[in-house]
């Protein structure tokens, strides 16, 4: 069924389009992976090519950032259907805590990278519980962003890993983290 819903709140997706309008470069190629109906990129962003890959047309149709779309479930297939090094930049935003094989995937996510390329993964306490991975559940926010280091390190291919804050939680707010790495 087709979510047409932001998985965090106007505030942080805010803060998080802000971040990408920082980091990612005019003319990068970027992969938005698990992609849904946004993709928190800036309107005025002037990309080569941004590809989504969710699992529901409707809402890849729905993101008007993508210049093309792939329907894929990670879960069922890990391995991401594009060349070695054809994105220079990979987001994940509010849906790591889905993946069932997020190490088989973020050696994927390497693979699809040229060196230097950069992987953001972005999320918060918001989930739908029946769908998050229950290692995800058990963690707190601090602990999470350590579960995202260690599949990192388990897939291997990335260096520099750095996490930051982008919204505080509280007075009516999600608290939105980053994981920042770099392909090695």
């Amino acid at each position: 069924m087709p979510r047409l819903v932001i998985h965090v709140d106007e505030h942080g997706s805010a803060a998080l389009t802000e971040f990408y309008g920082r980091v990612l470069k005019s003319g990068a190629r970027v992969l938005d992976l698990m992609s849904a109906y946004r993709s928190h990129l800036p309107d005025d962003g002037n990309y080569a090519r941004v590809v989504g890959l969710g699992m529901n047309v409707t809402e890849l149709l729905e993101n008007t950032a993508l210049g093309c779309g792939v329907v894929q479930d990670l879960n069922r297939l890990p391995e991401l259907p594009f060349a070695d090094t054809s994105f220079d930049a990979c987001l994940i935003s509010f849906s790591i805590q889905y993946l069932t094989q997020p190490v088989r995937v973020l050696v994927d996510v390497a693979r699809v990278l040229q060196p230097g390329g950069a992987l953001y993964v972005a999320y918060t306490n918001r989930m739908f519980p029946t769908k998050a991975v229950a290692v995800w559940q058990a963690c707190s926010d601090a602990e999470r962003s350590q579960l995202i280091g260690a599949y990192l390190a388990e897939a291997g291919g990335y260096a520099d890993v750095t996490t930051e804050q982008l919204v505080e939680g509280g007075t009516g707010f999600n608290p939105v983290y980053l994981v920042s790495v770099k392909r090695a």
